[in-house]
């Protein structure tokens, strides 16, 4: 902003500016908020530094708050070492950062490919399906823009989770819990956020006439919730469909008695 060293100083001296990192101060009040702390972690390290990672992850709203400290990417000439940053020297292309909230960042494809080789499978899911939740990107666009990543590190990863046979997107971790169960039990893949008898349900099978709902601890604990779940339910059987209901304890808990039960019902409708 043209400010010499010494009017620098002087700010600094009278409170109007605040160190944060070598070149970078806080204006006006030194504490900061998170988006705050990104900012200066990204000026702090060179004007092409990015923020990545779980961080990135964060700012885009796909995976929950991280933890410290903050994960920077800086090319590979560059060289930085700050002790509340991690730094990750690799060679960015333009088209793997954007600026979200005034923050330089990864694109979300290049933030999901850097997390799928440091997150579990089910973790990587929940990002993915938050991803498309936001409506970031959906899990076609991103199969498709993995052809620019071939032979990095983290692509087999995400094509593992993508492959269209048994990807299915979901709302909740409750949900990607249950899948698998399902998967167990031979039953095809399900169709997932229906309008069925004028009720979004969680799953359905057409084929059997099967409506599934998967009641999580958040969403399905007051009377009114309740009192319209057996609504929904009612709907269903009036409709000749067969509606179940499974709980959070028992799709986490008692995997195999949901398992069985889903098995002994499919059967029953000719599964």
């Amino acid at each position: 902003m043209g400010l010499s060293r010494d009017a620098i100083a002087h700010r600094v001296a009278t409170g109007r500016l605040h160190p944060v990192a070598r070149g970078v101060y806080a204006v006006g009040r030194p504490e900061l908020s998170r988006e705050g702390a990104w900012t200066a972690a990204v000026l702090s390290c060179g004007p092409h530094a990015v923020l990545s990672q779980r961080h990135a992850a964060a700012l885009w709203g796909i995976q929950d708050r991280p933890a410290p400290p903050i994960e920077i990417t800086v090319p590979l000439h560059v060289r930085r070492h700050r002790p509340e940053v991690t730094v990750f020297r690799r060679s960015l292309p333009l088209t793997d950062w954007t600026h979200q909230r005034g923050i330089r960042v990864t694109t979300v494809q290049r933030t999901l490919l850097d997390l799928a080789q440091i997150l579990s499978r089910r973790e990587l899911e929940a990002a993915i399906n938050a991803a498309d939740k936001h409506d970031l990107i959906d899990p076609e666009r991103l199969r498709q823009a993995l052809g620019a990543y071939r032979g990095r590190r983290g692509v087999a990863n995400l094509r593992t989770v993508l492959d269209r046979r048994t990807f299915v997107l979901t709302d909740s971790e409750l949900e990607r819990l249950f899948l698998p169960l399902t998967r167990r039990c031979g039953l095809p893949h399900p169709e997932t956020g229906r309008r069925v008898n004028g009720f979004k349900v969680d799953f359905f099978w057409p084929n059997l006439g099967l409506v599934v709902e998967t009641d999580g601890l958040r969403y399905h604990r007051t009377p009114a919730q309740q009192a319209r779940d057996r609504l929904r339910d009612q709907a269903h059987a009036a409709a000749g469909l067969t509606p179940l209901r499974f709980t959070y304890e028992q799709v986490r808990y008692e995997p195999r008695y949901v398992q069985s039960t889903l098995a002994a019902v499919a059967k029953r409708l000719g599964h």
